[in-house]
């Protein structure tokens, strides 16, 4: 690999397992940023693809322990679950404020703070995640299975509800990256044994529903939007390729995605969230400049995919830590301030960043599992 620190990048990929392990309470959950309060909490979705990333990494522990936390938040809600499966079948109409959350306590707790609860993708990705370690690793799901079984019947149940997306926005419309992530996460269901067969044939049903319908909305358009009804992209959307395989890299409608999100979104490096994008003055994402080179390297596009780690690895502090966005680039330069005087700096070590980090650079084989988590002395990368 010429012309590449290759050291360099190695170190921030051994670093970064290194923040996820140290990121991971004893519950099992991931905190989102250790050093960013608004984030003190752990999502389904952030985590998934953390456990995802240390399951690459051969941290083994790790990911099962939080899957682990995710099946007792399942468990320790299940009366809720079946009564708003019962509501849903009785046609009442069910309040935002009464679903599951997206964000707990590392305890496993409800928060107490407000929040934009009401986000479904993180129950369909942490079953994706689990079953994709079930096949890395051959490992069993029975320890999971019954918190698995009440995140497949919620989603089964609720998939078509509008919902807040990826970023915590927009809770009106029903988002590609949120329905790609409830498919993969009801497809790898259906694989598993001692599944109840009724409840499998609900999840294969709404499966073939969810997407009957993303299939109709790239029909109209001839690609994927950032919602349906929509005709603007969101970076986010990638993952209906990558990771969450709702489409081929190579399908036709794929390819004009992104042929849409990098000539939008995407500067030579670097991938903003979407074009009126206002937090923090709308930079660039580190997690969806990984997820872009991850995508171009299911596709062939090894050298592109350098380029985004590369760039990811330069914005990292000089203690190795990898922040949620940058503002090299700012769609909306006037709103950064007021985030600063709102929430303080920008989150910073953001462990979702460095998940996405260590799985591209695992993709690339700039590491090879198992991985030594080794954190870097302070000022390593000065």
């Amino acid at each position: 690999m010429p012309d590449i620190d290759l050291p360099r990048l190695q170190a921030l990929a051994r670093h970064s397992l290194a923040v996820i392990r140290a990121g991971q309470s004893s519950s099992g959950g991931y905190v989102a940023s250790p050093s960013y309060p608004t984030y003190g909490y752990s999502w389904l979705r952030d985590g998934s693809f953390i456990a995802d990333a240390a399951s690459r990494a051969g941290d083994i522990d790790s990911a099962e322990a939080f899957f682990a936390w995710c099946a007792r938040a399942l468990v320790e809600r299940r009366e809720r679950v079946k009564a708003l499966l019962a509501r849903q079948a009785a046609g009442d109409w069910i309040p935002e404020t009464d679903f599951l959350h997206t964000r707990y306590a590392l305890d496993g707790s409800d928060s107490a703070s407000s929040w934009e609860n009401f986000q479904l993708d993180g129950y369909g990705a942490w079953l994706w995640a689990l079953g994709a370690h079930r096949h890395r690793h051959a490992r069993p799901i029975e320890p999971f299975l019954a918190g698995a079984a009440l995140s497949v019947a919620y989603i089964a149940t609720f998939w078509s509800h509008p919902s807040y997306d990826w970023w915590e926005e927009y809770a009106t419309e029903q988002h590609t990256s949120t329905l790609a992530a409830i498919y993969a996460g009801l497809v790898s269901a259906l694989e598993w044994q001692g599944m109840d067969e009724e409840l499998r044939s609900t999840a294969l049903q709404a499966s073939r529903e969810l997407k009957a319908l993303v299939d109709g909305e790239a029909a109209r358009l001839g690609y994927l939007p950032k919602w349906i009804g929509s005709g603007e992209v969101d970076a986010s959307v990638i993952s209906a390729a990558t990771p969450f395989a709702m489409y081929a890299v190579d399908d036709p409608i794929m390819v004009r995605t992104l042929d849409r999100i990098e000539a939008t979104l995407v500067h030579a490096r670097g991938v903003h969230r979407y074009a009126v994008d206002t937090f923090y003055g709308g930079g660039e994402w580190l997690l969806l400049a990984s997820l872009l080179g991850w995508h171009q390297v299911e596709g062939g596009r090894t050298a592109e995919a350098r380029t985004q780690l590369e760039w990811v690895a330069d914005h990292a502090t000089l203690d190795g830590d990898l922040p949620e966005q940058v503002n090299d680039h700012l769609l909306a330069p006037d709103t950064e301030d007021e985030w600063i005087e709102r929430w303080g700096p920008v989150a910073t070590p953001l462990l979702w960043s460095h998940a996405m980090y260590l799985t591209l650079a695992l993709e690339l084989g700039i590491v090879e599992a198992p991985v030594v988590a080794t954190a870097l002395l302070p000022g390593a990368l000065g």
